[in-house]
């Protein structure tokens, strides 16, 4: 039986082993490599394809998607004001923040081949990449806040403001009842009109004395005046544990300085000022002989004073988002060039450097144009990733503000699930926002497939 199975086997003599048809290897080679793109071009097709055609055809249909409403969709889009707003918006992401990351990534990248800590270094400029989108937003709404007790970038300008201004600020001062004062409108006077010569003194409450300038000392008793004078104090009638004389002036009593008084003519003209001293004290100078005056301490000297800016209005808001992807995407920019620049031929700038260039010029003439390949890839990654931002445009800014910071993603969210239900509109933006996706992306292939050839 083996003996038969040999000869079955074994080619008669004369006769040749047939090889397989290349037609037939051709179709087993490809369905070997089909049988390993199919389950990568399944998933493809399902999770990209079928959602951009399924795009492309809900975007023709109205609202509730029952009808076919044409081009609809996409007049109103172009008619409507708050798509031109988020058009403008991308344009100037498109323009701001990719060109900022790459110069910053770049500058941060050379600056590590001089530091001795660079890992620090590196590590401090990557961390927020470890931060997601959500959190990034939520940090930089607080640190944002107008208000400065809440927001630690107008807290540190008020602080700075405080140094250099001169001016005194007593929010919520009030007279002493029963010392012949009276307030209106936030305007501190004396309920008489006071002459050349007289004395007006003004004790305040309403103010802690822990809040104070560093300089307020002792209140001095005013100084007797001229016929061409008029004096007086400002000082807290406050005494810390209670007790003392109400309007009297006491051990223990700080005056306040800084303060503005005018001596305030019937026609309401101001005919003299002076600012109190350390003591609270002032003298009124150059007052007509015989004439009648009002004292008045303006309420400016009890405003909140400068209070920091505005940055999550719709001034601002804009800078402030940007500038919170800029925090964050830099991190990336820094990595990408820094491992371009590890890669570089070093040979080249110290041959610049030995033939009399300076740093700069070994920068601007050797260095860039040696990275500008991973520049590009960078930079055209970035203008992807801004074309469809919207977790920060979403987080950060407050309601108000938040027509001003709109942007696509964020109108295209806001139409079809944030209250518009406008599946028809929202498929519009979802195409329109891929048009111009598309060309970068395009861009990044063809940059990709370069260096791969190279």
């Amino acid at each position: 039986m083996t003996d038969t199975a040999t000869a079955r086997t074994t080619p008669s003599p004369g006769r040749r082993a047939t090889a397989p048809s290349p037609g037939r290897a051709r179709l087993r080679r490809g369905a070997i490599i089909a049988s390993f793109l199919l389950p990568a071009l399944v998933v493809l097709g399902a999770l990209v394809v079928y959602p951009i055609v399924f795009t492309v055809i809900r975007s023709f249909y109205d609202q509730g998607g029952q009808n076919f409403a044409g081009w609809d969709n996409y007049v109103t889009m172009f008619t409507n004001d708050t798509t031109f707003t988020a058009i403008r918006n991308n344009i100037m992401w498109v323009i701001v923040a990719p060109a900022s990351c790459t110069i910053l990534g770049l500058i941060f990248a050379v600056l590590l081949e001089k530091l001795r800590w660079k890992t620090a270094f590196k590590l401090i400029i990557f961390m927020p990449m470890a931060i997601s989108m959500l959190a990034a937003g939520v940090i930089f709404r607080g640190m944002f806040q107008e208000s400065p007790n809440l927001g630690v970038v107008n807290a540190a300008l008020v602080g700075i403001n405080n140094i250099f201004s001169d001016s005194a600020d007593y929010p919520g001062a009030r007279p002493r009842d029963g010392f012949g004062i009276v307030e209106d409108r936030g305007v501190i006077a004396s309920a008489d009109t006071i002459a050349p010569g007289g004395t007006q003194d003004f004790p305040l409450t309403g103010i802690r004395a822990t809040s104070l300038p560093d300089d307020a000392a002792q209140a001095i008793p005013a100084a007797n005046a001229s016929d061409t004078q008029i004096t007086g104090t400002v000082f807290l009638d406050v005494l810390r544990g209670g007790g003392g004389t109400d309007g009297e002036i006491e051990p223990g009593k700080r005056g306040l300085p800084g303060i503005r008084v005018d001596a305030v003519a019937a026609d309401g003209s101001i005919h003299g000022y002076a600012t109190t001293g350390a003591g609270g004290d002032f003298v009124i100078d150059g007052l007509a002989v015989g004439a009648q005056y009002t004292v008045a301490l303006p309420a400016s000297n009890f405003d909140e004073g400068f209070q920091g800016v505005s940055w999550l209005s719709a001034s601002f808001i804009n800078g402030v988002v940007i500038l919170s992807y800029i925090w964050i995407w830099a991190g990336f920019a820094m990595v990408m060039i820094a491992s371009g620049l590890s890669a570089m031929d070093r040979s080249l700038q110290e041959a610049s450097r030995i033939d009399g260039a300076n740093e700069w010029q070994v920068f601007t003439r050797i260095t860039a144009p040696l990275l500008s390949p991973v520049l590009i890839v960078v930079f055209v990654t970035l203008i992807i990733n801004v074309l469809k931002i919207f977790d920060l445009v979403y987080v950060i800014p407050p309601g108000a503000s938040k027509p001003a910071a709109n942007v696509i993603a964020v109108e295209m969210w806001t139409v079809s699930f944030g209250g518009g239900a406008n599946q028809g509109l929202g498929s519009a933006l979802a195409i329109l926002l891929l048009v111009l996706v598309l060309p970068s992306m395009i861009i990044n292939v063809r940059r990709f497939r370069e260096d791969r050839s190279r």
